[in-house]
């Protein structure tokens, strides 16, 4: 398999965890006899200090011809008191609109050596592995430009959404439901929002097309409560953006450490954007200790939902769980027994649990 990949590495520790990810990829490349061929690109922060703007066109270009695009993250105090126009999260939005990215999937799983660092009690997020499915191009965020009246007494935000960009979320949403347990949960604000009452209309209409998939609804503030009290229940939540945006973030506290969550953002064609959830951490940025685990697990989310490569991205998973099992952690990670790593330590560790598909060999010839 022959693909073009643009890294987009960004702002802060997104270099340090983005050479990660591409000799995760590299490995992979080598032991299946696939051609991953890489083009950087700047976004972000870095794209306004060298283009004067947060994305530039020869960015967007190389992403609309490309296979999928890793992405690492964007911003820092740098940046904080640019006019909004400028500002380095405008590069994110403008890249996920420019490639019609309307998807997000935000897998959320507790690693079980890693409960211990979850604010909830062990019990509450023990067996956690749920799914978030958000509408990414839509609704509050990319309504009419907000504005203010009245001298500014005044604001003005519009939710807008079409038939059309809510049945295909819903759509995505019940496929992923098919390929986990079957379980799919519609987050909704039906009983206040217009925009609500049609999203849960359209996910009534559409489960008759997937019988194997067993729906609730479930306003979004009960939603919050259960994500915090009993995380378990869920297995695949489908909401729109705005209460995806701050859903996802909430359940991204579930494991402890934003070091270990991936993400994809994916279009129609299958075209898509694979990122960490965690920010720049430029209070980090250079010293070598940033977690590289995010966005490994981007890249194997790239080449399961991009690719079709079932296999070689489930051996990712499986080297990182394999890693952590034997008690290798990052400085974010604080595991009660075990060795604490570098960046450049833990990557090694899981390419080399991919060259040699033997965990105890990895880890002797490694290490001990």
């Amino acid at each position: 398999m022959k693909k073009q990949i643009v890294l987009l590495p960004g702002d802060g520790i997104g270099k340090e965890v983005m050479n990660a990810a591409r000799d995760v990829l590299t490995a992979i490349a080598e032991e299946y006899n696939h051609t991953f061929s890489f083009e950087t690109h700047e976004i972000g922060g870095a794209a306004i200090d060298q283009f004067g703007t947060p994305l530039p066109e020869t960015t967007v270009d190389a992403c609309k011809q490309a296979d999928a695009v890793l992405l690492g993250a964007v911003g820092g105090p740098k940046w904080d008191n640019n006019p909004s126009h400028l500002r380095p999260e405008r590069g994110l939005l403008g890249i996920r609109k420019a490639l019609d990215l309307y998807a997000n999937l935000r897998p959320i799983k507790g690693f079980k050596n890693l409960l211990h660092a979850s604010p909830l009690k062990e019990e509450v997020v023990a067996g956690s592995d749920l799914l978030i499915v958000r509408e990414l191009t839509g609704g509050l965020y990319f309504g009419t430009p907000s504005e203010r009246r009245d001298n500014g007494q005044s604001v003005v935000d519009t939710l807008y959404y079409t038939r059309k960009e809510i049945e295909r979320i819903v759509d995505k949403a019940f496929q992923a439901a098919q390929g986990r347990s079957g379980r799919l949960t519609s987050v909704d604000k039906a009983n206040v929002l217009e925009s609500s009452k049609l999203w849960r209309e359209i996910v009534e209409e559409k489960k008759s097309q997937y019988p194997d998939v067993k729906v609730e609804h479930v306003l979004v503030d009960a939603a919050a409560m259960k994500l915090v009290t009993n995380p378990s229940h869920f297995d695949v939540i489908v909401t729109e953006n705005m209460f995806g945006d701050i859903l996802s973030d909430e359940a991204s506290v579930l494991t402890g450490s934003l070091g270990m969550l991936p993400s994809a953002s994916l279009n129609e064609t299958g075209v898509g954007l694979y990122e960490p959830v965690h920010g720049s951490a430029p209070d980090i940025a250079g010293k070598g200790i940033a977690n590289p685990v995010a966005m490994i697990l981007s890249a194997a989310l790239m080449l399961r939902y991009s690719f079709g490569l079932e296999t070689e991205a489930k051996l990712i998973e499986d080297a990182v769980q394999s890693i952590l099992d034997a008690g290798f952690y990052t400085a974010d990670l604080q595991i009660a027994e075990g060795r604490k790593v570098n960046t450049e330590e833990m990557t090694k560790l899981i390419v080399d649990y991919i060259r040699t598909l033997n965990t105890s060999k990895c880890i002797a010839s490694c290490y001990y």
